[in-house]
């Protein structure tokens, strides 16, 4: 049996020796999937902020990814929401657009890709008839997103999946290509 085993598991570092020679990829990550992924997170966006020490409930509702725009090794996310600006027991409706850019990273301990050095693109806010820049705001935002994306995967591999399951176990290096996260077994 652990003949059967130790074959079995030669066989697979052969095969996955033989892509990463060749250049095939073991598994790619498209925008769409991406997207997919982050979008079955958004609940856990969802939080209650302090903006200049105003309590803000603050609603993620969409995202939208590009990754590797111009062929640049990075990942765009827009995303819209809104927030309930509570003051004085008066609530102000807000709508929050921003564009922030980061490098994605794998990080084989917890088996995840995550982004960092996050710079911010374009940022818009539409509250009580005022429509411009978040200016001052930004900053105190921007902090926000960097801990929740330091903390939060944008995508970890499925242990379920076996084909994620077997790269997980494998050193992995990554590639970023427009419109794709691929990976691929270093060995």
């Amino acid at each position: 049996m652990k003949n059967l085993i130790r074959g079995i598991i030669l066989l697979l570092a052969v095969m996955v020796s033989a892509c990463s020679a060749t250049g095939l990829s073991i598994y790619s990550l498209t925008n769409t999937e991406l997207e997919s992924a982050l979008n079955k997170k958004l609940p856990s966006f969802n939080k209650e902020v302090r903006i200049l020490g105003i309590p803000v409930e603050f609603n993620v509702n969409d995202i939208d990814i590009t990754i590797g725009p111009q062929q640049r090794e990075i990942v765009v996310l827009a995303f819209s929401s809104s927030a309930k600006l509570s003051t004085f027991g008066i609530n102000y409706p807000i709508k929050l657009k921003m564009k922030i850019e980061g490098n994605p990273y794998y990080d084989s301990t917890v088996k995840a890709i995550f982004l960092k050095d996050l710079a911010l693109l374009e940022s818009s806010v539409d509250a009580a008839g005022f429509s411009g820049s978040l200016g001052t705001v930004n900053q105190q935002i921007m902090n926000g997103i960097n801990h929740f994306l330091a903390n939060n995967p944008v995508y970890r591999l499925n242990q379920n999946n076996p084909t994620e399951a077997l790269l997980s176990a494998l050193p992995i290096d990554m590639r970023i290509e427009e419109g794709a996260i691929t990976l691929v077994p270093r060995i």
